[in-house]
């Protein structure tokens, strides 16, 4: 991958300066440490760092079609453009390298925006055509590759990091009280809130066409389950599995297809051993590097079953043994990358992965994220089952509390008997009570319930499966797991990060799935599973999901470091004027009893995002509310 920017004046009356439009791509440089690339032309202004992966030393952009009336900078990969390219060929196109992404230009000049349809990639690209005087901005299905924005003074500033949009001297920096509360409320932010306001992130499916003073976002692709008795599921289980492992395949096959080596992350779990293993299948001969990260805590170490597979892999393996001082120490980096708060300190073991990647000159990683998404892996769907269960057997709670409950539920997902993560109503007194006094007089403004998270339509009579995973992929998935915790902490050391279970054609064939193949009785992931036992010794296959969770703010509390002590300080506090310095403190006092422990993730860390916020305000320089 790479990292993008540029501004472009939709008044059509100033042209970019070239010396902030450096500016802008200098803060990338680790998203693409191998070149740079520059374009400033009348009104528009395109920055590029590269991450060379394929041609080397052809690929270099900005990219343009064969009159250059057409040009691309793109930060990702087309995992299927020699298909695409033959074709294009074939049609009379002349292209001028044998990198991927040049197939844009093309496919573009022959099927207009409909070609993004055609794309089995991870992207993030602006693409302008001067014929018709129209800048595209888009983003992968999945949302794999970030790709943020503004408009200011009629400018639009855009950037695969926000870091690079603050580098204009136009735009301000304010804090997204909206996003805060996003963070507070569900696993990660919601695009297209940032925290950042007024900073835009495109939402994954989507493009921006600027055109004639105008700016309009579409969307193009959902991940849109049938509805209840729309499909028949007439198949046998064995032409699922057999269709399954065909996709998982050919999904792999293209992730490993690079001008450099490609490695793998493993951490005993199913669904990176699968991956590690059609690997290992593909390529029985070659050396590929594989990665894995060991723990102090023996509680919560995988090596046991991580040992298993790797007697069965012709890897080069490199082992990281991980403890918790390290939290502390990489905490304000992985901030810093993220570009938000975080619920969880893991990122911080994702940066040492990442960076032994680097050191053993990986420039790229397939990894396992999507697998709990698509197949009902967390154990939420089961608990889902039980409650639909009481439902169906007219156990309903009819308290007052579980009447507001449902009324808000009914808001927030168009369904009162949608439930997700926690009761919203009783959580609200949670955040009024975690707010300062001054957030709780706004709090109506800035309540994320009062927004518009996900369209209620793809939910409206849907099976509960097909409705959580839904919520999955857009609230925590696209803009958490892929993102702050994927991609940011994989770029922070120039390693671009590829998700096989999130190719197009795999999740498209997830949707025809029958829900009771994905969760059957109590056994998640089942037809995963099913798959798996052509690859995976039997312990890795029919083991518990593991759900791990690093040591959070109790654990950093009691290491007594200066930093910590000061961002949770009571005059910090009162002087940012963002969280009240009084419930800080009594859950600072409680977390530091001997003795207290939280039993994650079904306890929630109260205090890791007032921690990790204070770390955001500092690193990017954030007003106080005042």
């Amino acid at each position: 991958m790479c990292g993008i920017c540029g501004c472009f004046d939709i008044s059509k009356e100033r042209s970019p300066e070239m010396k902030v439009l450096e500016n802008m791509t200098d803060t990338l440089i680790y998203r693409g440490p191998d070149s740079s690339g520059y374009l400033i032309k009348e009104n528009l202004g395109l920055g590029f760092r590269r991450l060379s992966l394929i041609d080397l030393a052809g690929g270099n952009q900005p990219l343009y079609n064969e009159d250059e009336t057409i040009v691309l900078i793109c930060n990702g990969e087309i995992f299927n453009y020699l298909e695409l390219k033959k074709e294009l060929i074939k049609k009379g196109h002349k292209f001028r390298t044998n990198t991927d992404v040049e197939v844009l230009v093309h496919l573009y000049e022959e099927y207009g925006l409909d070609f993004l349809n055609q794309l089995n990639g991870q992207f993030a690209f602006a693409l302008y055509d001067y014929q018709k005087q129209q800048l595209i901005l888009a983003r992968d299905q999945m949302g794999i590759c970030p790709l943020f924005y503004t408009i200011v003074d009629k400018f639009l500033i855009f950037g695969s990091e926000i870091k690079a949009i603050l580098a204009h001297p136009l735009v301000k920096r304010e804090v997204d009280l909206v996003g805060l509360d996003q963070i507070l409320t569900f696993p990660g932010l919601v695009s297209p809130r940032t925290m950042f306001k007024n900073i835009n992130s495109l939402k994954s499916g989507h493009y921006v066409l600027i055109k004639d003073f105008q700016v309009k976002v579409t969307e193009y692709w959902d991940l849109d389950y049938p509805q209840i008795n729309e499909t028949a599921y007439s198949q046998s289980e064995s032409y699922y599995t057999e269709k399954l492992q065909e996709l998982l395949i050919q999904s792999v096959k293209y992730r490993l297809h690079a001008d450099v080596p490609v490695g793998v992350y493993v951490s005993g779990g199913l669904d990176s051993s699968l991956i590690a293993a059609i690997v290992n299948k593909i390529r029985p001969d070659s050396d590929v590097h594989s990665f894995s990260i060991g723990f102090t805590d023996k509680e919560i170490c995988e090596s046991k079953y991580r040992d298993i597979l790797l007697k069965q892999l012709n890897f080069i393996h490199h082992d990281i043994l991980f403890d918790w001082h390290q939290i502390s120490d990489g905490l304000v980096k992985a901030i810093y990358h993220s570009e938000c708060p975080i619920k969880e300190t893991y990122n911080t073991a994702s940066l040492a992965l990442s960076g032994c990647a680097n050191s053993n000159h990986i420039k790229a990683i397939l990894t396992g994220e999507g697998a709990d998404e698509l197949f009902a892996g967390y154990v939420g769907y089961r608990f889902e089952q039980l409650r639909n269960s009481n439902l169906s057997a007219n156990q309903k709670d009819y308290s007052l509390e579980s009447v507001l409950d449902d009324e808000l539920r009914l808001k927030v997902w168009g369904d009162e008997n949608i439930f997700y993560e926690r009761d919203l109503y009783s959580y609200r007194e949670t955040k009024l009570a975690l707010y300062s006094s001054e957030l709780n007089d706004r709090f109506s403004e800035f309540d994320c319930l009062n927004f518009e998270l996900v369209n209620h339509e793809k939910l409206r009579n849907r099976h509960f499966i097909h409705q959580r995973s839904y919520l999955d992929f857009k609230l925590r998935l696209s803009d958490h797991l892929i993102s702050d915790h994927g991609d940011r902490m994989a770029l922070a050391n120039s390693v671009e990060a590829r998700y096989p279970f999130l190719d197009i054609n795999l999740v498209e064939f997830t949707k025809a799935i029958p829900p009771n193949l994905k969760l059957n009785g109590l056994i998640e992931k089942y037809i995963l599973k099913k798959t798996a036992k052509d690859f995976l010794p039997q312990q890795i296959v029919e083991r518990e999901k593991f759900a791990f969770h690093a040591p959070g703010s109790p654990h950093l509390l009691k290491q007594d470091i200066e930093y910590i002590n000061d961002i949770l300080s009571s005059d910090l506090l009162k002087k940012q004027g963002y969280f009240n310095p009084i419930t800080i403190d009594n859950l600072k006092n409680q977390y530091l009893q001997d003795g207290f422990h939280l039993n994650l993730p079904f306890d929630m860390d109260l205090l890791i995002i007032p921690l990790t916020f204070g770390i955001f305000l500092q690193e990017f320089k954030m007003p106080d509310i005042n």
